[in-house]
Order: C-alpha cells, then sequence, then structure tokens
C-alpha cells in the first residue's frame, strides 16, 4: 500500500498547483490577447475609425439577432411614449 501524501485537510497540494499553474497561464494568455485587441483598437483608431462603435458591431454581431430586434421594439416604445422621435433603418 502508498503512503498517503501529506496535505492540509482534504486538500491534494500537487492537484491545486496543477490548478493554479494552469490559471496562471491562462491569465498570461489572457493579457497578450488583451494587447493585442488594444493594438488592434489603436490601428483602427490611427486609420481614422472610433473604437466605440467598433466594440459596439463587435457586440451586436455577437448577439441573437430576435435579442436586438425586442430590444429596439422596447427601445421604440420607449421613445413613443416620451415624444422622442428616433429612426434607425440598418437593412
Amino acid at each position: 500500500m502508498a503512503p498517503k501524501k501529506a496535505n492540509h485537510g482534504s486538500i491534494d497540494g500537487e492537484i491545486l498547483r496543477g490548478i493554479v499553474e494552469r490559471l496562471e497561464r491562462l491569465h498570461e494568455q489572457h493579457d497578450a490577447i488583451k494587447a493585442d485587441m488594444s493594438e488592434m483598437y489603436n490601428e483602427a483608431k490611427s486609420a481614422g475609425y472610433d473604437p466605440k462603435f467598433i466594440k459596439k458591431v463587435i457586440k451586436l454581431r455577437a448577439t441573437d439577432p430576435d435579442k436586438i430586434d425586442e430590444y429596439n421594439a422596447l427601445l421604440k416604445m420607449y421613445c413613443n411614449a416620451l415624444g422622442v422621435q428616433m429612426q434607425f433603418d440598418f437593412g
């Protein structure tokens, strides 16, 4: 029978270390991706594009079209109730 490894309570140090190290690598990759994205937004800005609208377009492209339609319908209803004129034609 193999001797039990020393641990603190029911924590397996090797498993925890593996998880922490993997998460650290993912954080490093995440930071690198964020830096790349920032560079792309700066490139877009220097080409005359507004990063704020690029971010909005990316968010819209990732959103279910039915959710967008629902959002627009509710926005239109609220604006109409307040007498605010709005017109969007993306078609």
